[in-house]
């Protein structure tokens, strides 16, 4: 297994874990805390696509699919691109309010079309190419893909936790 096939094996388990946490749930239900100032199912959908899109446009000097579409406004957002949840508010993410549980998938599946594409093109020495010098030691391609898709299974988890909790 080459490491393109191993990235793209890796993140191609997400598509799977996101629609099993939002799929069937109402609106309602994806917008609400299980617990006041608690993470919403929308909230952490919504936080671990716009993690993957963000570092995704930075490796490919490509515009995000979260600013290049509509999605902001199916989200009941404004397209910031430097939004991405961090340091979010309870307020904050009540905001995050889904149409509907496809808005985030197809969000999701966006932005996992796009990173399959740039995973294709990676070589095994691509990984230690450093692409952000403002960590000590400096973080490299391949650490910072791991990075992300811990980011992104960990919240996946979470929302399906919550899914749970709501009795979805």
């Amino acid at each position: 297994m080459n490491v393109n096939e191993l990235l793209a094996e890796a993140f191609g388990r997400l598509p799977g874990l996101v629609r099993t946490a939002v799929e069937g749930l109402s609106p309602e239900q994806l917008r609400t805390p299980p617990a006041e100032g608690a993470n919403t199912v929308a909230w952490l959908v919504w936080h671990l696509t716009r993690i993957q899109d963000g570092h995704l446009a930075e490796l490919t000097g490509a515009e995000q699919v979260y600013t290049s579409g509509d999605w902001a406004g199916r989200l009941g957002l404004k397209p910031d691109p430097d939004d991405n949840g961090y340091g979010h508010t309870s307020a904050q993410v009540l905001a995050v309010r889904p149409e509907s549980s496809n808005v985030l998938v197809d969000y999701y599946q966006a932005v996992h079309e796009q990173t399959l594409s740039y995973l294709a093109g990676l070589s095994a020495g691509d990984l230690d190419k450093v692409v952000d010098r403002s960590w000590d030691p400096p973080v490299t391609l391949g650490v910072r893909l791991v990075s992300v898709l811990n980011d992104d299974i960990q919240h996946a988890g979470q929302a399906a936790y919550v899914r749970g909790l709501l009795g979805g």
